[in-house]
């Protein structure tokens, strides 16, 4: 009984300590933040989706200004080299959805590691190294103009989008990401490739049918809505969740067969200006009420605590059961090699041409 009742008072004293220490450790994180007075962004998501997000933080921390700059997902990774190249660097974190570009800026030694007090709260598979993070789970999907196309006609699976297309009833009137011009394109269609055994009898038959590539999912959403185009697929379907409840017309369908999802990932940069800054902005992305923030703008949530829109428990169940994440790892890295890049690159041109 002793023994038990003192590894008890050891035990608790301890996590007393433990808790203590932690507190003043996120305590000084705030003050050295507020110390900065900024932080500095690199992002590729879209402003007014990453609003609530940056709300959120000026009313938690209104003393430290935020610079948010969203230059899309190529720009924010040739960014963060050119200017680690020139020895200015001029940002504190970058927010991309183009994870494999994530990871190959940790892997060239771009990034700066940092142990979040909110990694417990993560998937084992959203966290790389202490160094990238998850911070979203989104599923990629189609949008088809409601008014063109019934909902009972929307195929279901891969399989059956390659039969839509061929029917020729739709022939340039079709859309998809364009992995060329996009980086969260090419990290898509790349995963289709590992993913599917059908990918290039999809992307033939698109070119076949004069099918057209976009650089954003916010522009095939124009098209859609238009009639210009009647489907797009492979495109950011959180997006697609959010505008359908605004645009009677746009309809939004995840594949039965499996649906992929990407993550919005972030970092510290090496050399920020506002290293602290930097550390607790991502700690709010990843807490709940960052998290809370984002799901409430069409970005789902990693975190099971979060009961605001999506999580990643919920939207497993809106795609019915077949979610299949992109995992944050050095497998990512395989079409970054620059033959591998130019080879899929040259076989997509050339299947896009018919």
């Amino acid at each position: 009984m002793k023994r038990t009742l003192s590894y008890g008072l050891i035990t608790g004293t301890a996590l007393i300590l433990s808790a203590t220490s932690g507190l003043a450790a996120a305590a000084e994180l705030v003050e050295a933040a507020r110390k900065e007075g900024s932080v500095t962004i690199y992002s590729a998501t879209d402003q007014a989706q990453a609003q609530a997000a940056l709300d959120a933080f000026a009313k938690k921390y209104p003393d430290i200004r935020v610079d948010y700059n969203d230059i899309g997902t190529n720009g924010v990774y040739n960014r963060v080299i050119s200017e680690a190249a020139a020895r200015q660097v001029g940002g504190d974190l970058f927010w991309t959805s183009a994870m494999d570009q994530g990871v190959k800026l940790a892997v060239d030694g771009y990034l700066a590691p940092y142990q979040s007090t909110e990694t417990a709260a993560l998937p084992g598979w959203a966290v790389y190294k202490d160094v990238v993070y998850a911070t979203s789970i989104e599923p990629i999907g189609m949008i088809y103009n409601k008014t063109a196309l019934e909902e009972d006609k929307v195929p279901q699976t891969r399989q059956e989008l390659i039969d839509f297309i061929t029917s020729g009833a739709y022939d340039g009137r079709l859309a998809t990401f364009d992995p060329e011009k996009s980086g969260v394109g090419f990290l898509i269609q790349t995963n289709d490739l590992d993913e599917t055994p059908n990918f290039w009898d999809l992307t033939n038959a698109l070119g076949k049918a004069k099918g057209k590539s976009y650089s954003s999912t916010g522009s095939m959403r124009e098209t859609v809505v238009s009639g210009e185009n009647v489907l797009a697929y492979n495109l950011i379907g959180s997006y697609a969740l959010d505008w359908v409840k605004s645009a009677p017309n746009l309809g939004v369908a995840f594949g039965k067969d499996y649906t992929p999802a990407f993550s919005r990932v972030t970092g510290l940069l090496k050399d920020a200006p506002h290293p602290n800054a930097g550390k607790l902005f991502i700690d709010f992305l990843l807490s709940q009420e960052g998290q809370t923030a984002l799901a409430s703008k069409g970005m789902p949530a990693l975190r099971k605590d979060v009961t605001e829109g999506y999580n990643i428990d919920s939207l497993n169940t809106l795609v019915g059961g077949n979610l299949k994440p992109i995992a944050l790892d050095e497998t990512l890295l395989n079409f970054m090699d620059p033959q591998k890049r130019i080879k899929f690159l040259t076989q997509w041109r050339a299947a896009l041409k018919g």
